[in-house]
């Protein structure tokens, strides 16, 4: 299944499934955990087919019977064993009148409605995993069993076997979406948008140990790690140890059924205990080779003493008032983020603006947290790229094991200005941008070879339109002519076209353009790169990155605000003569002045005649 129909695949469901939720009495927030459920089941059962297919081409025979397979052989695949009652394919085949099925629960209980079976399908789950143990939604009862059939039958798609867990994850990652951009919480933001979880990933390229994400919401940071580690060739349940805390139970739940889908095993704490600001829930201080977070930002009201007591704060308290508060957690977020780093360990997280330049005791720690070395990578986010907030943000990266050369540097680079419109509220980086970000580190750390692998595979991409030896600014202005035929073209053709064959035609030309379309955004990023950085040379550039010492960043108050240092892009010259549009501009003015006058004159002689 390509990206295309996997992307068709998403919209189709969501739109099916959202449709009967607007048909109902239920809001957005009952609704979200019992179909992320349902998409988890059916999840399960596509990985237990796979796994039992594999299972008995292999199974051994005794007196001339095939042996069962039982749990174990399930667990030995990293996948859940399914009794019949919580396989999917029997709850989607239930007859439409229960009440003459005499069916028993798990606990033999009679159960007369779909929503109880279902119930029952969700603990029989949970009795095959500890980790789910208590997390599965199992409210299905406040939907009508004709509802929640239809919904059943909505998942019951055979496309979401194609490619098991890979399309499941997605479909599941597409509603989490959805439901986040109609979900706002006072709990905060519960999903991290995926690029900006993506670029965290990336820049600290996880490979073995222990990550640790003490704000997880639901668990992006986990699922990206785990594609990003599997994608190397290794298995991340293998090499990676996963441990979140989250304070909201309900982001828990998400986190735990999120990783589950991806084939992800970790520990999540959860509640009271799991509060970061009090408690250390994994006695994990100084030993996490990996952080990654987007804690809630700019909380107040943090009992000072408790925070104080809990520890990991190397560099001291933040500023506390007089009801002895920390009336901003910001910088205890930030000092618990190196606190718990072993002696080589990463930090990437997503934090405030206005973290990057705040005074007074923020500032005193700031200036503790430059002098070790350790600050990596500042990246300056811009606004919208959050699904329920409109606020920018900053990505900062701490490396304790940097090498000696870079100790005295920190890379900043302002992407305010640089990413794709997904919608009038909505931005994000592409793949090709990620890429590209990406690439500006690997050079600040020396990959000059990563770099040029980026090329060739922006090369590959362009395929025949690569002007080889001519830069992509030249494949970059052959297509936007053969875009620009293609149009016209198409105009002609569609204009000629009769009623009958106008829509064929239509949506042939729309296809053949949008691929166009596709290709020139690729060379356009292509372009935008190599203008930068050529063959693969670390160099400043203007309005976008700075490699600053720790003198400079000094000099500067030591403020981490990358604007503060790449300064402004110098404007391109439009090629036209200043004074001369400034002398057309003045005379176009004087003529609308007449105008107007004109106009107020009429407007005067007409009110007038109707005696006004």
């Amino acid at each position: 299944m390509d990206n295309k129909s996997i992307k068709k695949l998403e919209a189709d469901l969501w739109e099916s499934a959202d449709l009967l939720r607007s048909g109902s009495k239920l809001t957005s927030n009952q609704y979200c955990m019992p179909v992320l459920g349902l998409i988890f089941l059916r999840y399960a059962y596509s990985r237990f087919k796979k796994v039992e297919a594999e299972l008995l081409k292999n199974r051994p025979v005794r007196r001339g019977r095939v042996m069962p397979i039982e749990a174990s052989d399930f667990a030995a695949k990293s996948a859940l064993f399914l009794p019949k009652e919580a396989q999917y394919d029997y709850l989607v085949n239930l007859p439409a009148d229960l009440s003459k099925a005499e069916l028993l629960d798990c606990n033999d209980q009679p159960m007369n409605s779909l929503g109880e079976v279902v119930n029952n399908a969700m603990e029989l789950v949970e009795q095959q995993s500890e980790q789910l143990s208590g997390v599965l939604p199992k409210d299905y009862t406040m939907f009508s069993d004709e509802l929640l059939g239809e919904l059943l039958r909505i998942f019951n798609n055979d496309a979401l076997d194609d490619v098991g867990g890979d399309v499941i994850g997605r479909i599941y990652e597409y509603f989490l979406n959805k439901f986040a951009k109609n979900i706002a919480s006072d709990d905060g933001v519960f999903f991290t948008p995926k690029s900006l979880v993506k670029m965290i990933v990336n820049i600290l390229e996880p490979k073995t140990g222990v990550l640790l994400d003490p704000a997880c919401g639901s668990g992006g940071m986990f699922v990206q790690t785990g594609d990003f580690v599997n994608a190397a060739g290794m298995e991340a349940n293998h090499t990676m140890t996963f441990y979140g805390q989250e304070k909201v139970d309900y982001n828990a739940q998400l986190c735990l059924m999120n990783m589950a889908v991806h084939g992800l095993s970790g520990v999540i704490k959860s509640g009271d205990e799991a509060n970061t600001f009090y408690h250390d829930a994994h006695n994990l201080n100084g030993k996490c080779d990996y952080i990654m977070a987007n804690p809630p930002f700019n909380v107040d009201k943090v009992k000072s003493e408790s925070a104080q007591s809990a520890g990991r704060l190397p560099f001291g308290m933040p500023a506390v008032n007089k009801n002895k508060e920390v009336g901003n957690g910001n910088y205890l977020w930030i000092s618990y983020f190196y606190s718990y780093l072993n002696e080589r360990g990463r930090a990437g997280f997503v934090m405030a603006s206005s973290a990057t330049d705040s005074q007074k005791r923020d500032k005193d720690i700031r200036e503790g947290l430059v002098n070790t070395g350790h600050v990596d990578v500042m990246i300056s986010v811009g606004n919208n790229f959050f699904y329920t907030k409109s606020l920018p943000c900053s990505l900062w990266f701490f490396d304790k094991g940097k090498p000696e050369e870079r100790l005295d540097k920190v890379l900043f680079i302002d992407a305010r200005n640089y990413y794709t419109v997904v919608d009038r509220t909505l931005n994000e980086w592409s793949e090709w941008q990620l890429r590209n970000m990406n690439a500006i580190v690997w050079l600040y750390r020396g990959e000059t070879d990563r770099y040029q692998a980026l090329l060739e595979d922006y090369r590959c991409a362009l395929g025949e339109h690569d002007v080889s030896g001519r830069g992509f600014s030249a494949t970059v202005e052959g297509l936007e002519a053969l875009l620009t035929d293609q149009r016209k073209q198409a105009k002609e053709a569609i204009a000629a076209a009769d009623r009958k064959t106008k829509k064929k035609i239509t949506a042939e030309w729309d296809e053949l353009t949008a691929q166009t379309e596709e290709i020139l955004t690729t060379a356009k990023e292509a372009d935008w790169l190599y203008s930068k950085f050529g063959e693969g040379e670390y160099a400043d550039v203007a309005g976008l990155c700075k490699v600053a010492s720790r003198e400079e960043i000094r000099e500067k108050g030591y403020s981490l605000t990358p604007g503060a240092y790449v300064g402004v892009a110098a404007a391109e010259d439009d090629g036209v003569d200043f004074a001369q549009r400034m002398q057309e501009i003045h005379v176009e003015l004087l003529e609308l002045q007449m105008q107007s006058g004109e106009l107020m004159d009429a407007i005067s002689r007409n009110l007038e005649e109707m005696g006004l």
